[in-house]
């Protein structure tokens, strides 16, 4: 019997090292739309002004009592009663999710949702800044709120829960709540004093793939010949796939943990389980490097005798981010008026990356999701204990103030001129529209 596996040449011929950056793109600075009047953007800053002893006690509380995926009850709690506190109703439990939330002021018309995120990491709580996010997205809307009377139009809060690991957005998706909005956006902590170009500002896609390995317990001295050993499996699998590594692209990353060995190591380990992330910038070769681990998990158990049980996407897939430019050149804009310089690209091309169910949204509406640093050192990085330290210092406030500014800004843009709305849309016809996954 043969056996062929997955050939990737057709997939990755494209992407020489020349390539690698994806295709080429005409930059052009600045907009050539007029936005919102300038007395009301500044009627939005003065009131992120106003809120930020409030917004900042939002970010240490969350900070002070993080919570992970799908269990954000108090942080939802706390974002609700700030809500209330400022007359708006925030419908808690929406979209069939009990930690998602909506809230929304106007009634028709051009319809802006700013997102927030609350979720922590296990152990390291909100070290990737989701308190942040969730300070930057409650002050955009609570400052822009009074003024959509005027400007016309429709601004929601829709605030997803599950975002390092669950996939909420993907879950609201599914459940219709993004279906009547135009646009959206959201801001992401970064390091440093670091501030994403307006071009080449995208995330890599990911799916999330489980294997479980059977076998059959025996003695480990007196009768290891009897037994299937799961524990072989997995290894030959996490060791297998150590050497697929040097031969995939270099935008691609595949990583991931065993989380059951086995029970004790006079036991010939007859269950084990591993969970890896695949991650790759564009749908194409993230599906055949996906493809390829299956593949390894499934190779894993013929050499060990033991029967592999693969689930992948046991959580929805993200998708890879497509930032739209004339959408994020409204926020650089606005960001540039608190001192900051947006760059127009990065300043070194960077392979592979984090990921985000936000691309998922970016799919299916125009979108944008850029990153503002939050000061620190370079011993601050992200996912580890000394940024969820950082968030809570007054660099990530001050952050935190002019991020709320800028995204409101931009939604009090969108909300105001027919020009950008139609640019916009037109940018995210070009670059393939609405879909979904398909995996």
């Amino acid at each position: 019997m043969t056996r062929t596996a997955t050939d990737p040449i057709e997939t990755y011929a494209g992407y020489n090292a020349g390539d690698l950056d994806g295709p080429a793109v005409e930059v052009v600075a600045g907009t050539p739309f007029s936005g919102a009047a300038e007395a009301t953007i500044d009627r939005v800053i003065a009131r992120i002004e106003t809120l930020r002893p409030e917004l900042e006690q939002l970010a240490v509380e969350l900070y002070e009592d993080p919570e992970t995926a799908f269990q954000e009850h108090r942080s939802v709690a706390r974002i609700a009663q700030l809500l209330e506190r400022h007359g708006h109703e925030a419908t808690v439990g929406a979209f069939g999710l009990p930690t998602a939330f909506v809230a929304t002021v106007g009634t028709e018309g051009p319809h802006f949702a700013i997102v927030a995120e609350y979720d922590a990491l296990p152990g390291v709580g909100h070290a990737c800044g989701h308190n942040i996010i969730a300070g930057v997205a409650i002050g955009a809307f609570l400052a822009l709120a009074p003024e959509v009377a005027e400007l016309g139009g429709r601004l929601s809060l829709i605030g997803t829960p599950a975002e390092e690991s669950g996939g909420g957005k993907e879950h609201v998706l599914r459940a219709g709540g993004f279906d009547d909005v135009d646009a959206a956006g959201m801001v992401h902590p970064s390091v440093g004093n670091q501030v994403s170009p307006i071009y080449g500002s995208g995330t890599s896609g990911v799916r999330r793939v489980r294997v479980r390995y059977h076998g059959r317990a025996a003695h480990a001295a007196g009768s290891p010949y009897l037994g299937l050993n799961a524990l072989d499996a997995v290894v030959t699998a996490y060791q297998s796939i150590a050497q697929l590594r040097q031969h995939i692209l270099p935008i691609d990353r595949i990583h991931g943990v065993i989380v059951n060995g086995g029970q004790a190591a006079n036991i010939v380990p007859e269950f084990t389980e591993a969970e890896f992330l695949v991650r790759s910038s564009n749908i194409e070769t993230l599906n055949v490097l996906t493809e390829r681990v299956i593949e390894i998990f499934e190779a894993a158990a013929l050499a060990t005798g033991t029967r592999a049980e693969i689930e992948p996407d046991f959580e929805p897939p993200y998708l890879p981010l497509k930032q739209n430019v004339s959408l994020v050149k409204h926020w650089a804009k606005h960001l540039e008026r608190s001192g900051r310089t947006v760059p127009l690209q990065p300043a070194r091309v960077t392979h592979g990356g984090p990921s985000t169910d936000m691309g998922n949204v970016s799919w299916a509406i125009p979108s944008v999701h850029p990153a503002l640093g939050l000061g620190g050192g370079p011993d601050v990085l992200p996912h580890n204990a000394s940024f969820a330290a950082s968030t809570i210092e007054p660099p990530a406030f001050a952050a935190l103030a002019d991020a709320a500014s800028a995204l409101a800004g931009l939604a009090a843009d969108y909300l105001s001129d027919a020009a950008l709305r139609e640019a916009a849309a037109a940018e995210f016809d070009r670059a393939g529209g609405r879909k979904r996954w398909e995996g």
